[in-house]
């Protein structure tokens, strides 16, 4: 797949660390040019300066990607420059806090935020970008997770929630040429969950793993190249695990 993405335009949200920064230097590599997008613009200055450091070119947009007259204009924004847009990653999320209290004990108002962006924002973003997707025949992908299996808590219902949406979305957009997917990460070793989660919680997500790996923030960035590739073009309406076969997930995963 190498420089495959030449000449490609890649938009990815949560990009100013993670799982997001790594997958956009992946892409930059590749040859695209990054269209970054993150409320943290500390993060993104320094995701562009990676890019940019190695040859790659790239531009940013801070961003509250729940504030949905926001998400129009930076839409705008970036069709107005960018006919085509090939690739929309919707890796943005909230995943730490009170998000993973249980069902009853978040209040109306945090169940709208966290709704607003883990689940309704991807939908707000590929709408803002169709005309430059459909243009592209391009690709949504949806960062979801193995917690939208056993959605016992507000980040687990939020991304069960997404996984219907890729269903819709598949089905809206599709008449257009454009796909869209998902990936359900496991329990990757990124700094942010090494800081947010005890080791007593990684060690027991470990041992419900079908084999004896540590998933990387690369894992899911290699993944995410995969399914924006053209190798890929077949894959549709479709939500991949990346998680070494948690038993979380169950066998109808």
């Amino acid at each position: 797949m190498s420089n495959q993405f030449d000449n490609r335009v890649v938009v990815i949200t949560g990009a100013g660390s993670g799982l997001g920064q790594i997958s956009a230097q992946l892409f930059a590599k590749q040859g695209a040019h990054l269209v970054l997008i993150d409320l943290n613009s500390e993060g993104l200055a320094q995701t562009q300066a990676n890019i940019e450091a190695e040859g790659g070119t790239a531009e940013s947009f801070t961003l509250d990607v729940s504030d949905e007259q926001s998400v129009k204009e930076v839409g705008e924004a970036i069709c107005g420059k960018h006919e085509l847009v090939h690739v929309l990653y919707n890796n943005a999320g909230i995943a730490y806090g009170e998000v993973n209290l249980p069902i009853n004990q978040i209040s109306k108002e945090k169940w709208l935020h966290y709704l607003s962006v883990n689940s309704l924002a991807p939908l707000m973003l590929a709408e803002a970008l169709r005309p430059s997707l459909a243009r592209a025949k391009g690709v949504i992908i949806n960062q979801t997770s193995m917690a939208s299996y056993v959605p016992a808590n507000g980040y687990g219902v939020s991304k069960a929630m997404l996984n219907s949406l890729i269903y819709g979305m598949a089905n809206v957009y599709g008449a257009e040429g454009i796909r869209a997917v998902g990936i359900a990460p496991g329990l990757m070793e990124t700094p942010a969950n090494k800081a947010a989660l005890p080791a007593e919680t990684h060690a027991r997500i470990q041992a419900m793993q079908l084999v004896d790996l540590h998933g990387t923030a690369s894992d899911i960035a290699n993944l995410a190249l995969f399914l924006a590739s053209d190798e890929g073009r077949f894959i549709n309406c479709e939500i991949v695990n990346c998680d070494a076969g948690n038993k979380l997930r169950g066998w109808r995963g």
